[in-house]
C-alpha cells in the first residue's frame, strides 16, 4: 500500500475589500513579491506537499497564472480554478479539481492564499493528526476578552480559556472532507469555515497550537504587521 500524499488547496478568491486597494489583495506586495506568491511558496518549498490547487476568481486566471505561478517558477501548482460566491464554494471547487490527483485516504491542507507565514513544523504536524481521521484545525488561543452582544447590549462574557481563534491550515483526508462538502451542498449548509462542515457530519476536530504570527492579511494595518515580521525573518529574527 502507497504512502498518502499531502496536497494544499489555497483558496484567494475574495474580493478583499477591507483593504480598499485597487487590486485583490492577493497580489498585494509584501517585500517586493505578491502575497499569494509568498503563501505558496512555502508549499512549492516543502518536502511533504505533493502538489497544490490554487483557486481564484475566474477572470484573474490567465493573469495569476503569468505573474504569479510562471514568474515565481511554482511548479507544484497542479491547476488554478475558479472560485465561487463563497469561500466554501470555492473550496468544493478545488476539491473537485483534486479528485484528479488524489485518494481518499490522502492528506488535504486547506490553507488561506494570504496567510504567508505558516511554518513547516505546522505543516507537518498538521499532516500527522489528520492521517488519523480527525480534523487538524490550526488555532491560538484568545488573548483578548470576548464579548457576546444582542443589540448593542452585552448579554454574556465567555471563559477566555476555552476561547480560540482558528486559522489555517485546516487539514483533513480528502475522502472525508470532501463527503462533508458534499452534505453541506445537498442541505444548503454555509459554514464558516471546513472545520465546521466536519464538525456537522460528527467527526472530531483537534487543536493544533499556532502562532500569532500566523495571520491573515486582510487589513491596511495587517499588511503593515506582515512588513514588519518579513523585515525580521529576513534578519534571522525569530518568533517573540
Amino acid at each position: 500500500m502507497s504512502q498518502p500524499q499531502a496536497f494544499a488547496l489555497i483558496p484567494a478568491a475574495g474580493m478583499g475589500k477591507r483593504m480598499g486597494a485597487s487590486m485583490n489583495k492577493q497580489y498585494l506586495q509584501l517585500g517586493g513579491k505578491p502575497i499569494v506568491a509568498r503563501t505558496l511558496q512555502v508549499f512549492q518549498d516543502s518536502p511533504l506537499i505533493s502538489g497544490i490547487i490554487l483557486v481564484i476568481p475566474e477572470d484573474e486566471i490567465p493573469y495569476c497564472r503569468r505573474e504569479v505561478v510562471e514568474k515565481y517558477h511554482l511548479s507544484k501548482v497542479l491547476d488554478v480554478v475558479a472560485g465561487g460566491s463563497e469561500r466554501q464554494h470555492s473550496v468544493m471547487n478545488g476539491l473537485q479539481a483534486l479528485q484528479n490527483y488524489a485518494a481518499a485516504d490522502d492528506i488535504i491542507l486547506i490553507h488561506d492564499g494570504v496567510r504567508p507565514f505558516i511554518d513547516e513544523s505546522i505543516l507537518q504536524q498538521s499532516i500527522n493528526l489528520a492521517s488519523t481521521g480527525a480534523g487538524a484545525l490550526v488555532a491560538v488561543q484568545s488573548k483578548d476578552t470576548i464579548k457576546v452582544v444582542h443589540d448593542g447590549t452585552v448579554i454574556s462574557t465567555p471563559d477566555r480559556s476555552t476561547l480560540w481563534q482558528a486559522q489555517t491550515p485546516q487539514s483533513f483526508r480528502f475522502g472525508q472532507i470532501l463527503q462533508a462538502h458534499h452534505r453541506a451542498v445537498q442541505d444548503s449548509f454555509l459554514g464558516t469555515d471546513d472545520c465546521s462542515l466536519f464538525e456537522r457530519d460528527g467527526e472530531p476536530v483537534k487543536i493544533i497550537t499556532g502562532s500569532y504570527r500566523n495571520i491573515k492579511i486582510t487589513t491596511p494595518e495587517d499588511l503593515v504587521l506582515a512588513e514588519a515580521f518579513l523585515s525580521q525573518s529576513q534578519s534571522g529574527g525569530g518568533e517573540s
